[in-house]
């Protein structure tokens, strides 16, 4: 049976179970502690947490899953062996509190031996020493006796409190003439015995003090990796001799002008496994970049093209392979073909990029590698290929592991160190200093978005990195005060500027107001002394704050119009919202034409001449959800939000500062729009008098 055919069994076996069948989840979870989507039960967390309600009591997918960063990375194992991967498709088949051990054990058994064809006396079945049910369970369906083995093999949890209880496994017989055990047996990992399927049973509720309560609301969780099983159903003994690789493989060496033998398998490996990989992640949204998820593809792409040189082939590889994985898994995952033309461009620009950057860390590298002692790269030369040239740790090992040369890899991550605290200290300035105080307001005060006349108390003073109990005339401060009309910047929106009144005299004037966590840091030169415990009066510069806030709301019609002209996959990457000018950055896979550029521009300046309300408004999270309110990419809410609804074309999260009418915006400008990074694109726009 193939891929396809497999798959199709599988779910159409569910089905006529009373499954309902749901298509695989992005590779994107909603899930700030993973990457990726690491197993088929990620979606399926809250509702087997009981923190989500179930849509059905039954379901059955195939699930899409990437291991390869964070604790779930398989990533350097892939290659050297027949079984490891990057990307994979879990099958599974889930009971919201319907079927439990009985019924999940009966399916499994009879999908492995009827509908498949498994040779049951192949097959043997573990469960834990402690469920006595789940064993009697398989002696009387099957007449066999399960294997017990304890918590490490047959037990899962959600934590160390929280849902857990038993699971079952069913292992099948590669073959006597491998080498290995039965599971629980000293040589269990020789090979022979390989799991197939496991069935997890969420029975108990576990306290602090470990003890097991059973759950009202029992339910099932099964796994079975599609590519182990394939290699099963065909009689393969390496999931890479299975047909999809196979095919990719071919595909491989039609590229490459390069047929596989066993001096080359392992790239062909990796190159099959990255495309898949690459290929999936950027068609479900994921941009290759320097930080996180991005990282983790980026590497994964480029570790791909090394193996591709390692062939002895040079320029585009994954782009041109793309069109194959389409072939192969497209008509299971429509999302690579509706993707196509904006996932090939960004894996395009990224293999023109990285062979910009081979070139010059090559040069770099041949350089170095003379002036070696005892055959280990320098740590600090190892962290300048990857801080100038973007040369990940491991790309440098494998280069250098063809010449037998070691890196030093404890010297890499000391300099990688003292990188990121040089580069905290640049990006976060004197926030070091600030998070020492313990006298300073814990939030802001809600003057900011409607200033009015007050009176503050200073409660520091910081000069040149210390902090004193007063500052003279002239000197460069950062002063926090007890409550303030500053906005300080956040979200993408610079602070405001102003100034502090003393007796109605100016006292400092303020070039800008920043944000430590939550408190207001005021920065600017002092006109007279000022000391810790002086009342003054925060003044804004209204005509400054005026201007920013037609330049926030202006960036809202920015996102909707890019979205209405453009698509609506739009997402913004990133912004920055200034008096003089508005910073947008957004994901999109392709130059923007003029016709594009000039009609986004028009419907900015229909919707500011048509003076829509825009409503500032504070709600639940879920209340905005259910408005339909757009977040902010990589930014963190709380569980009362502000909501800014410019008519009815824009309604987005955003605690920034904005008009109350479109109008007030007068005009906007499109000044130029260009790449920032593969798939990134950035506009710059004016507005207010300066779009004149």
């Amino acid at each position: 049976m193939t891929y396809d055919e497999i798959r199709y069994a599988f779910l159409e076996y569910f089905k006529s179970h009373g499954h309902q069948i749901v298509p695989s989840a992005s590779l994107v979870p909603n899930d700030p502690t993973l990457l990726f989507t690491v197993a088929g039960m990620v979606p399926w967390k809250g509702i087997l947490q009981g923190t989500e309600p179930a849509f059905a009591p039954r379901v059955a997918d195939v699930q899409k899953c990437i291991r390869a960063g964070g604790k779930h990375n398989d990533l350097e194992d892939v290659g050297f062996d027949g079984r490891h991967h990057t990307f994979f498709e879990m099958m599974g088949n889930w009971s919201f509190g319907d079927y439990f051990k009985e019924g999940a054990i009966e399916m499994s058994w009879e999908l492995l031996t009827r509908v498949f064809g498994l040779d049951p006396n192949r097959i043997v079945v573990t469960t834990h020493y402690s469920d006595d049910e789940a064993a009697q369970i398989w002696k009387r369906i099957t007449g066999k006796d399960a294997i017990l083995l304890g918590d490490k093999d047959n037990w899962w949890s959600a934590g160390e409190t929280g849902p857990c209880g038993p699971c079952t496994e069913m292992h099948y017989d590669m073959g006597d003439d491998l080498p290995g055990g039965l599971p629980g047996s000293a040589d269990e990992d020789g090979g022979r015995w390989v799991e197939i399927w496991n069935d997890v049973f969420m029975q108990y509720d576990r306290d602090a003090n470990g003890n097991l309560t059973p759950l009202p609301r029992q339910n099932v969780d099964t796994g079975a990796g599609l590519e182990r099983f394939a290699s099963i159903m065909q009689g393969k003994t390496d999931n890479y001799d299975t047909d999809l690789f196979v095919n990719l493989k071919r595909a491989v060496s039609d590229v490459t002008g390069v047929a596989e033998c066993p001096d080359n398998t392992a790239s062909f490996k990796v190159i099959t496994d990255h495309l898949r990989s690459v290929g999936f992640a950027i068609a479900d949204g994921v941009i290759p970049s320097n930080t996180d998820r991005g990282y983790v593809i980026r590497r994964i792409l480029r570790r791909a093209m090394r193996h591709g040189q390692i062939l002895g082939h040079r320029g585009a590889l994954l782009s041109k392979l793309y069109p194959a994985l389409i072939t192969e898994m497209g008509a299971a995952y429509p999302e690579l073909a509706r993707e196509q033309d904006r996932v090939v461009e960004i894996i395009r620009n990224e293999e023109n990029s990285f062979a910009d950057m081979l070139q010059n860390g090559m040069k770099l590298l041949e350089n170095e590698i003379p002036n070696l002692n005892n055959g280990i790269l320098p740590g600090d030369i190892a962290f300048k290929l990857f801080d100038t040239y973007g040369f990940p740790l491991d790309l440098t090992q494998m280069i250098l592991r063809d010449r037998n040369i070691d890196v030093d890899v404890a010297g890499f991550e000391a300099s990688m160190a003292q990188q990121k605290e040089r580069s905290r200290a640049d990006t976060r300035g004197t926030r070091i200093f600030w998070e020492t105080q313990t006298e300073l307001p814990s939030t802001d005060d809600t003057a900011k978005y409607a200033p009015t006349e007050m009176s503050s108390t200073v409660l520091s003073i910081l000069r040149d990195g210390e902090f004193v109990k007063t500052a003279n005339a002239g000197d460069v401060v950062e002063v926090a005060l007890d409550k303030t009309t500053f906005y300080g910047t956040q979200g993408g929106q610079v602070g405001d500027a102003g100034e502090l009144r003393r007796d109605g005299a100016n006292v400092m004037t303020i070039s800008e107001a920043g944000r430590v966590d939550n408190v207001v840091i005021h920065k600017g030169t002092l006109t007279s002394d000022l000391s810790v415990g002086d009342t003054v009066m925060p003044v804004i510069n209204s005509a400054i704050r005026q201007q920013t806030a037609r330049a926030h709301t202006a960036t809202h019609l920015l996102q909707a119009a890019l979205r209405s002209v453009l698509n609506e996959d739009v997402e913004q990457r990133g912004s920055k919202v200034s008096p003089d000018s508005v910073r947008f950055d957004f994901r999109f896979g392709r130059p923007m034409t003029a016709e594009e550029k000039q009609s986004v521009e028009d419907l900015i300046n229909t919707w500011i001449a048509a003076d829509m309300p825009v409503l500032h408004e504070e709600m639940s999270m879920d209340a905005a959800i259910a408005r339909g309110a757009m977040a902010l990419f990589g930014e963190k809410y709380g569980d009362t939000v502000k909501v800014i609804t410019a008519g009815d074309v824009s309604c987005e999260l955003c605690g920034g500062t904005h008009v109350h009418h479109t109008g007030e915006i007068l005009k906007a400008r499109i000044n130029k729009e260009k790449s920032i990074s593969s798939g990134v694109r950035r506009i710059t726009m004016s507005v207010g008098t300066l779009a004149e």
